[in-house]
Parts: C-alpha cells; sequence; structure tokens
C-alpha cells in the first residue's frame, strides 16, 4: 500500500511539472493566405517595426533577414514584392506552484488524499510574443503571419538567443507550398454526358436485336 501511494504522488509531481513546462514553453505558429502564390515573390521591404524596447527593432529584423536570407529573398530598401510588419508585445501572466513538507522520514498517506504539509504560492512571470506579418506590397493584403511566445529572461542574452531560434522556427517551413485545389477541365465535364449517351445508344441497339429475334420466331 506505501509503495502505491508512492507512486500516486510521485506520478502526481511528474504529470504537474511536464504540465508546468508546456506552458512554459516556447510557441511558434503561422498562417498564410491560401490563395496567394509565393513563387512571385523574390524581395521584401520593411515597414513599421513596433517594440516596447527600441533597441529590438534591429535585432527582429537581423533575425528575419538571416531566415529569408537562406529562402534566397532579397531585402530592398524599398518597393519590394512583400512588405513586413512586426510588432513584440509582453505580457505577465500567473501560475500556481505546490511545495510539498515532510519528504524526509515519513510518508503519510490518507484517505483524504494528502500528504505532509502542502504550501501553495502564485507567482507571477513575463511571456513575450512576436508578431511577424507579411503583405503583399501591390495588392495591400496580408498574405502570411508568423507568431512566436515564450518567456522573457531577465538575462538579454538569453532573450536574443529565445529571438533567434523562434524566428528559425517561424520560417522553418517557408514559403508555404501552393494548396493542391481540385481543378476540373471541359474534358472532364463532358465526359460523364458522353458515356451516358454512348449507354444509350447501345441500350436502344439491344432493345431493338430483341425486337427484330422477336419478330423471326415463328408464331404457332
Amino acid at each position: 500500500m506505501i509503495m502505491n501511494a508512492k507512486r500516486r504522488i510521485w506520478l502526481s509531481m511528474t504529470i504537474a511539472i511536464l504540465s508546468a513546462t508546456a506552458s512554459l514553453a516556447q510557441q511558434v505558429k503561422t498562417d498564410h493566405d491560401r490563395n496567394a502564390d509565393f513563387s512571385r515573390y523574390k524581395t521584401y521591404s520593411w515597414g513599421n517595426v513596433h517594440t516596447q524596447d527600441p533597441l529590438w527593432v534591429d535585432r527582429i529584423k537581423g533575425a528575419v533577414y538571416s531566415a529569408l536570407a537562406a529562402k534566397e529573398w532579397a531585402l530592398v530598401e524599398e518597393g519590394g514584392d512583400i512588405s513586413i510588419m512586426g510588432m513584440e508585445m509582453t505580457n505577465e501572466r500567473r501560475t500556481l506552484r505546490t511545495y510539498y513538507d515532510d519528504f524526509g522520514g515519513g510518508w503519510r498517506w490518507g484517505w483524504s488524499g494528502g500528504f505532509g504539509t502542502a504550501t501553495t504560492t502564485e507567482e507571477t512571470y513575463t511571456v513575450g510574443t512576436l508578431v511577424i506579418d507579411m503583405f503583399d506590397t501591390h495588392t495591400k493584403m496580408l498574405v502570411w503571419r508568423g507568431s512566436a511566445s515564450d518567456t522573457v529572461s531577465d538575462k538579454s542574452d538569453r532573450n536574443i538567443r529565445k529571438l533567434d531560434m523562434s524566428v528559425r522556427k517561424m520560417f522553418e517551413r517557408f514559403p508555404p507550398k501552393p494548396s493542391a485545389k481540385p481543378t476540373r477541365s471541359s474534358n472532364a465535364v463532358i465526359r460523364p454526358s458522353l458515356n451516358l449517351t454512348k449507354l444509350k445508344v447501345r441500350a436502344l441497339e439491344e432493345l431493338r436485336r430483341f425486337r427484330g429475334a422477336q419478330r423471326r420466331i415463328p408464331q404457332h
């Protein structure tokens, strides 16, 4: 019974730790206009980049430059095929952490499901989010969006590494592949009607043969 109780305790702790880790993990998402032909885009220019810290403007541009240079996209001062806008924001989030005492000698597992002494505290952490938008310069329509969220460290170098990593992930499968859209050709529409006509002709021919055979049968 004691061993089973210990297993349940450690299992509960493991799930709680994994859940907390997942909630703090870096999250990268992308979306794009399925009707946009990205094979037409080869150059880009920067529009506005909004950040709370002005030092992050060039850092964001540098990370995006490295990612797009690997895709053979060229940066031009103005008039690129794509206009890029960026926004960086932070927000505070709260999480609950429970600390268990009495893990030393005595394991106390009761019917109430508790053990030892538990203390729950609320902790606040900062999450930074980066949004990169791509607009078709000619149509002014949004064609691609990427976003990345991660916890903000109090060390600038660590945050810069997180920025570079998140932007690399953001453009990992860029540019999007064309969507496979089923197209109907004029022949595909006509063929069913031709097949149906052939079936009707064959049926009429079989009916004529059958009637002709009946006429040739001598009547008694």
